[in-house]
């Protein structure tokens, strides 16, 4: 857990710098500095903070209002001016410094431009390109991928899909599929598939 890793290496800004996504980084420099470095004795950081953690949690899962951005600003602008200690200020530069208008209204309308926050993502087949090999299926875990392998001489197989419901958007699928017939996508722009 990136949360553990940043209270034991002390430096919540580099363990951020290896995420793409800004508004998860930035969840994690707030995670971060929740679970350890922050005493809570004063207000700008014991309620920004949480609150801040609120406002990115809901950006990430596709939950977030355009003026929550404004609200993260007002924050993260508060805390850099009236937090008594150092780590206060530190972490409120750190935020300011991932805050971009752009990517944050790209979150608040379901879309996460680095393809990365888990809720605003899909992994789909495509049809056409599926070799219907099954590769996919023995390595999903989690059961989410349905459909046959093809068999010589037989002439209908139910076509592989992946179940949203049960995917947790890990990946492994599309790392053994030979042909790239699965790909990522942006949950908002998915079409919905008949079950």
């Amino acid at each position: 857990m990136i949360q553990n890793k940043i209270a034991k290496v002390g430096d919540i800004k580099t363990i951020a710098d290896l995420i793409k996504c800004p508004v998860e980084k930035a969840s994690t420099l707030i995670t971060g500095f929740l679970s350890g470095p922050m005493c809570g004795k004063c207000f700008p950081c014991s309620m920004g903070s949480y609150e801040a953690r609120t406002i990115l949690n809901d950006l990430m899962e596709g939950n977030g209002t355009a003026s929550e951005f404004h609200n993260l600003k007002r924050i993260a602008a508060e805390m850099l001016e009236s937090s008594m200690c150092k780590k206060g200020k530190d972490i409120a530069a750190f935020v300011t410094e991932y805050i971009d208008e752009e990517i944050f209204n790209s979150h608040v309308n379901g879309i996460c431009p680095s393809q990365t926050c888990k809720n605003l993502i899909e992994y789909k087949v495509i049809a056409d390109k599926c070799t219907m090999c099954g590769l996919c299926k023995d390595a999903c875990k989690y059961n989410a991928i349905h459909g046959e392998k093809a068999v010589p001489f037989r002439s209908s197989f139910y076509p592989f899909d992946i179940r949203q419901t049960k995917c947790v958007t890990c990946g492994e699928c599309i790392k053994v599929c030979p042909v790239d017939a699965i790909i990522l996508v942006d949950a908002k722009d998915a079409q919905p598939v008949s079950v």
